[in-house]
C-alpha cells in the first residue's frame, strides 16, 4: 500500500478485496447483546458471555440470539484499519503529530481538543502530508 498525493491509499488488488469481505461480513454480523437483557432493566446489553448451566443462549438456542465467536471476525490484514485503507491514530497534542507516518497512518484529533490548538495541529499535519480524518467541518482534504 502507498500513499497517492489525492489523500487517498494506493491499495494492491487483495487489500481491495478483503475490505469488501470485511464489509460483507459486518453487514452479516448479528448485534450481540447479553442474554435476557432485554427482560430486565439492570441488566445492560452489552456483550457478556452466558456461564449458566441451564443458558439457552450457551446452549446455542437459534432463537435466543447469536454468540460472539471466531467467524464473525475480519479478515487480519485489514483488522482495525480505516475504511481508506490507513491506520488511525488519536491526537490530542502538536508533539503527537511527529510519531505519525504519514504514508500508512491518518490522524484523528481528539474531541476535547479546543478549536486554538485543533487549528495549529490541522496546519501542521497539512504541511507534513498527514490525512486527517475528523478535519473540522466535515470536509476531508
Amino acid at each position: 500500500m502507498e500513499n497517492t498525493n489525492n489523500g487517498e491509499l494506493a491499495m494492491d488488488e487483495e487489500s481491495k478485496r478483503l475490505f469488501k469481505v470485511r464489509k460483507v461480513q459486518k453487514d452479516k454480523k448479528p448485534q450481540f447483546k447479553r442474554a435476557d437483557s432485554h427482560k430486565h432493566k439492570r441488566l445492560d446489553s452489552n456483550w457478556r458471555k452466558p456461564r449458566g448451566l441451564q443458558s439457552k443462549l450457551r446452549r446455542h438456542i437459534k432463537a435466543k440470539g447469536s454468540l460472539a465467536q471466531v467467524g464473525y471476525g475480519s479478515p487480519s490484514k485489514v483488522k482495525g484499519l480505516h475504511p481508506s485503507g490507513y491506520q488511525e491514530v488519536m491526537v490530542n497534542t502538536l508533539s503527537d503529530i511527529d510519531n505519525v507516518d504519514p504514508l500508512t497512518q491518518a490522524i484523528r484529533i481528539g474531541r476535547t481538543v479546543g478549536g486554538r490548538k485543533r487549528s495549529l495541529i490541522e496546519s501542521k499535519a497539512m504541511d507534513i502530508g498527514i490525512k486527517i480524518l475528523n478535519l473540522r467541518g466535515g470536509a476531508e482534504e
